[in-house]
This record gives structure tokens, C-alpha cells and sequence, in this order.
């Protein structure tokens, strides 16, 4: 999993969190995506280093506010590809 491939949702459910007035934490992150704490936790130092989140109060700046209100309008694509199972299913 790459960063372009995570931090659209790490936005997207920053966003929704922020909006409800949610504390939001490393493990909070981790278990709303369901994907490994390492990589969260490089998706949002790499946020923090483009200036889209404050990492310290896990919380949006202005710029990444407006990005996740984007993000939440056209949903990203998923994270991971449905299982050969599901397809075969389907």
C-alpha cells in the first residue's frame, strides 16, 4: 500500500471524525481503516510534512480540510481489491 493509495482516505475519515468532534488518535485511525499502524502512521507524518494535517493535535489544517470535503463528495478508490472468493461469487 502506497502513500497516494492511503492518504485519500486518511483525509476523507480525518474529515468526518473532525466534523463530529470525534478525538482522534493513531488507533482510532488504524481501526476506522482497517489497515496496518505503520502505515498510517507514514501517511500522516507525510501529511503533516506537506502541511495538510497538524499531526501533533491530529487534526486537519485548512488545506487539508478542504481536501477531505472533496474527497467525501467523490469517494476514493478502494484500498484493497475484493478477494478472488468474492469474484468468483459475484
Amino acid at each position: 500500500m502506497t502513500m497516494n493509495d492511503l492518504a485519500p482516505h486518511l483525509l476523507r475519515t480525518l474529515y468526518a471524525l473532525q466534523g463530529e468532534g470525534a478525538i482522534v488518535t493513531l488507533e482510532t485511525l488504524t481501526a476506522a481503516l482497517e489497515v496496518r499502524r505503520t502505515d498510517v502512521r507514514q501517511a500522516v507524518t507525510a501529511l503533516h510534512r506537506e502541511g495538510y494535517l497538524d499531526a501533533l493535535r491530529m487534526r486537519l489544517t485548512l488545506r487539508g480540510l478542504a481536501l477531505g470535503a472533496a474527497f467525501t463528495a467523490a469517494p476514493p478508490r478502494p484500498l484493497r481489491r475484493p478477494s478472488l472468493r468474492a469474484v468468483k461469487a459475484a
